[in-house]
């Protein structure tokens, strides 16, 4: 259970979980680590498909689905399965920075849109 505990907030309306770190692997049931389940606290469906579905597009990669244990726990259980030639551990770092990578893209091509249009960010972020 060795990952790091980045800095966050918790979701608006929810509390956030006190002590330990925002992701924890939970289990890993084969010795080369090519399966592994991932704890991901204070998360919902929003992260959970948006992860799994970066995570399948990656060809070493077998399996990869999530559940939410119970509608009144914030967190989600993330499960791996890869053919062997990169860890469950690695797989998981790759969907995250795929993720990272997509959402800076798209912020950067709303953001080009606003401009277009004559559209001050402030704007728009003064409005939410």
């Amino acid at each position: 259970m060795s990952m790091v505990e980045p800095e966050y907030k918790a979701s608006p309306g929810r509390p956030r979980s006190e002590g330990g770190y925002k992701v924890t692997k939970v289990s890993s049931t084969h010795d080369d680590d090519s399966c592994a389940t991932f704890n991901i606290r204070d998360e919902d469906h929003t992260l959970g498909n948006s992860l799994r579905y970066l995570i399948m597009k990656n060809p070493a990669v077998d399996f990869c689905g999530y559940s939410i244990p119970h509608p009144s726990e914030f967190k989600i259980h993330l499960r791996i399965q890869t053919d062997g030639s990169i860890t469950a551990t690695e797989a998981l770092m790759k969907g995250l920075d795929d993720l990272i990578e997509l959402c800076e893209h798209v912020e950067t091509t709303f953001n080009n849109k606003l401009k277009a249009k004559g559209i001050k960010t402030s704007d728009v972020q003064a409005q939410v």
